[in-house]
């Protein structure tokens, strides 16, 4: 099926090297950026002519029906019109007439007819196929509908429903099973008029009034007589019996009542006070209340938590699932119950059910708990060998919870590789967002989960928030990858990014996150990028929890480099000398020192004549890695250059780190894990923040700037002159394990950026590889040596730089 439809403007985008523009891929692909927009934008789908395409039914008879896709392409917003094009979704009608879209019959049985039997058997045929077709498109819609809706309340709330021992434990917020007549609510209010009644009274009052209509209920909260049962309430709050309070709080819960209303506050102070004097279980029950009605009460749930350390012991497993949901949505971690979770989870741990488990892993994870790798690995070992059975919302729980503890659990990823891809269709955006998170934050590549993710998102982009779409080009960006359906997927998110570019006043670190995420697979939205690096945006960063100031670095410096034309804001030269200051301190004490990058330094030195022809630095800082300067003629022989060079080197040699049995180790294998919450926490960093994740402090930054003047060749924050005539630049790259994918060597996307850019500024770059280097850190001298004049003096170098 092929369609035709009218396109607008797409956002000025610059894309450096071999970079084919949307029209290019419209003309050999289809016009699949204008179906994007026509659903997107449905009254603007018919400006221009109106188009039409032909459905193919499976009937040896040549039946056909001409129909405009436009008319129903919002409320399909998806994956059919995404199959139709290649023929062979958080939350986003009818057919033409035969007037607007004419309808062809040519099938041999209507010729038989007479002429009017003829038109009344189109007519009929016609209505037939508009009601089957309709019937199926609201069918599918619903589907969508379903699939996509995430109730951020209720869906953690599902595995309740797992044991009968949780009614006691929750509040159950449906329709009551035995509703009341409307009219009902209007007697139950009278009686109020005089505020007279017993607590036993006024309890039974609140209960029938949560037993009406839902309808009726609505409105219940301005209206004079629950007004003056609240105030009854209130009066008398001393009086009630625990379990009569209870029902009260339960009523409220059904009868919507805002948290800030002052029965509310009465009842949480009665809680409070008679805390101590309850049971664990109406403990638990008062809290998801609260829950319910989402009101913040921190003192009753320190209470809460303090009874529970109390009482450990005697928690059953529904009352410790339960107290950890509860521990989650209250987004606190008591430290005093840290141990006791963990060995309750080990204890539980083959007696949860998974949707269980999923609860636990979200409720650690919203709380940003801590967890051993001992019990994070024992949870992954159960979840790979029953994933299939796993329900995907709990999966993604332990994912989140995986992401958060770096937990490198390749039984677990691979199974996940398997399973995931064939549900990816019917996963919401957020869960989506959270499996590709998972991938680029452990920095595991599995082409087959991206390419599912990459297929199906174009068609779910309308349901994104802002952070989705950035920490999905984020993902993709981190691990280097461009999906086959490239020039869609990332022109579909793109221009997600510019319809929600207001939500990014309140969250800046996302445009920066997604913009980073562009930047590492060569593209630059031109108008977002000059909208980041406004002097309004910039201020904005000042307020985020993020350290940004990082980010933005990176950003404006590869602009520089990889956007000649770019005419639009850029960050003033002073805030860029500032980060480069603070990025080289942080090198002297943290990168430079590392022992393979000493090592290399000195023998390079011994190699080429001393330690003004090696430079160890950062030729690009905002790259947050170092590299090693070498300059040499075409003829082979090493040029002098580094002049202020020997101190430094004097410097790092008296380090003297000892290359111990422990320390190789961790060269060699790496560590798997050791990422501080707060990293983690801070998902859209850069993945090399284990080098410079703390390059720069916050404070103030100035405002930006249009074309400033750049700073003078050797200032901080200037880029490095061309090579001269005759002269070839080597930037060797000491790697390690964290450049690249995890147990690959596919470099991830900052430092492709780097090396990119490097070559763009005239160097040569060089590897030495940590499978090469770091097993050569215990050889001999001499073979060192050779190893580092092989890679600096390859003919094959010299030859191509000449």
């Amino acid at each position: 099926m092929a369609t035709v439809l009218m396109c607008r403007r797409i956002p000025r985008l610059s894309r450096v090297a071999a970079f084919s523009t949307t029209a290019q891929h419209e003309a050999e692909h289809g016009s699949s950026k204008s179906e994007q927009e026509e659903k997107d934008n449905p009254g603007q789908a018919n400006t221009g002519s109106e188009s039409t395409a032909t459905i193919q039914l499976l009937n040896p008879l040549d039946y056909r029906v001409l129909y405009n896709p436009s008319a129903y392409a919002r409320g399909r917003a998806g994956s059919q019109q995404h199959l139709d094009r290649d023929s062979g979704q958080a939350l986003g009608d009818t057919l033409t007439s035969a007037a607007q879209a004419p309808q062809a019959f040519p099938a041999a049985s209507s010729q038989t007819f007479p002429p009017i039997r003829r038109a009344l058997s189109k007519s009929r045929s016609n209505t037939l196929l508009q009601q089957t077709i309709l019937a199926a498109l609201s069918k599918e819609e619903a589907e969508k509908e379903k699939w996509e809706v995430h109730d951020s309340k209720e869906d953690p709330r599902v595995f309740q429903k797992g044991r009968p021992e949780y009614r006691s434990l929750s509040c159950d917020s449906s329709e009551p099973a035995q509703p009341l007549p409307a009219e009902e609510g209007d007697s139950i209010l009278d009686s109020m008029a005089a505020c007279e009644g017993s607590p036993g009274s006024i309890t039974d009052h609140f209960q029938r009034l949560s037993r009406l209509p839902a309808e009726r209920r609505a409105g219940l909260a301005s209206e004079p007589g629950f007004d003056a049962l609240c105030q009854c309430a209130v009066q008398a709050i001393r009086l009630f019996s625990t379990p009569d309070l209870i029902h009260v709080l339960k009523s409220c819960v059904l009868l919507a009542v805002p948290p800030s209303h002052p029965l509310l506050d009465a009842c949480e102070g009665e809680f409070c006070r008679r805390a101590w004097d309850m049971e664990l279980e109406q403990l638990l029950l008062v809290a998801d209340c609260w829950r319910c009605l989402e009101r913040s009460v921190p003192s009753y749930l320190s209470i809460l938590f303090s009874f529970a350390n109390l009482h450990w012991r005697d928690l059953t497993l529904p009352q410790f699932v339960q107290l950890v949901y509860i521990i989650g949505e209250g987004r606190r971690s008591p430290a005093d119950l840290a141990l006791k979770v963990e060995n309750a989870i080990l204890r539980y741990l083959d007696s949860f059910t998974l949707e269980e488990l999923g609860a636990v892993c979200l409720g650690l994870f919203k709380s940003t708990s801590g967890i051993s790798d001992h019990v994070m690995r024992r949870i992954a070992d159960r979840v790979s060998l029953q994933m299939e059975d796993m329900s995907t919302y709990a999966l993604v729980n332990v994912l989140k919870m995986l992401r958060y503890t770096r937990m490198d659990h390749l039984p677990l990823l691979k199974e996940l590789g398997k399973v995931i891809p064939e549900r990816i269709p019917t996963v919401n955006v957020q869960g989506i967002m959270h499996i590709t998170l998972t991938y680029s934050s452990l920095h595991y590549f599995d082409e087959g989960v991206l390419a599912a993710v990459a297929t199906s998102l174009p068609s779910k982009v309308s349901y994104c928030r802002s952070k989705d779409a950035a920490k999905f080009l984020w993902s993709f960006g981190c691990l280097d990858y461009e999906p086959p359906n490239e020039e869609e997927f990332y022109s579909s998110l793109i221009m997600q990014i510019h319809r929600k570019l207001h939500e990014f006043k309140k969250f800046p670190e996302h445009l920066l996150t997604a913009l980073l995420g562009l930047a590492f697979v060569k593209r630059f939205p031109e108008e977002l990028i000059d909208y980041a690096l406004r002097e309004d945006f910039v201020q904005k960063t000042r307020g985020s929890k993020y350290e940004l100031n990082k980010d933005l670095f990176t950003l404006g410096k590869s602009v520089e480099i990889e956007c000649p034309s770019y005419r639009g804001n850029r960050l003033p030269p002073q805030l860029c000398q500032e980060f480069t200051e603070m990025a080289l301190s942080f090198a002297e004490q943290e990168i430079y020192v590392r022992p393979e990058i000493v090592e290399a330094t000195s023998l390079l030195e011994s190699m080429l004549g001393g330690p003004e022809y090696v430079k160890n630095h950062m030729i690009l800082p905002h790259t947050r890695s170092s590299d090693l300067e070498v300059r040499l003629a075409t003829d082979g022989h090493p040029i002098p250059f580094n002049f202020k060079g020997p101190a430094a080197a004097r410097k790092l040699k008296d380090i003297g780190v000892s290359l111990t049995d422990d320390l190789m180790a961790q060269l060699i294998q790496g560590r798997a894990r050791g990422w501080s919450p707060v990293e983690v926490e801070n998902e859209g960093r850069t993945p090399g923040q284990d080098e410079a994740g703390m390059l720069c402090s916050d404070g103030a930054l100035p405002a930006g700037a249009k074309s400033p003047a750049e700073p003078k060749s050797g200032c901080p924050g200037a880029l490095p002159s061309l090579p001269q005539p005759g002269e070839v630049r080597l930037a060797l790259q000491v790697s390690n394990r964290n450049h690249y994918c995890y147990s690959s060597k596919r470099l991830l996307g900052l430092h492709c950026l780097k090396r990119r850019q490097l070559r763009h500024l005239g160097y040569v770059v060089v590897e030495l590889p940590f499978w090469e280097w770091f097993p050569l850190l215990r050889r001999s001298r001499s073979e060192k040596l050779s190893y580092l004049h092989y890679k600096v003096f390859d003919p094959a170098l010299l030859s191509r730089a000449a």
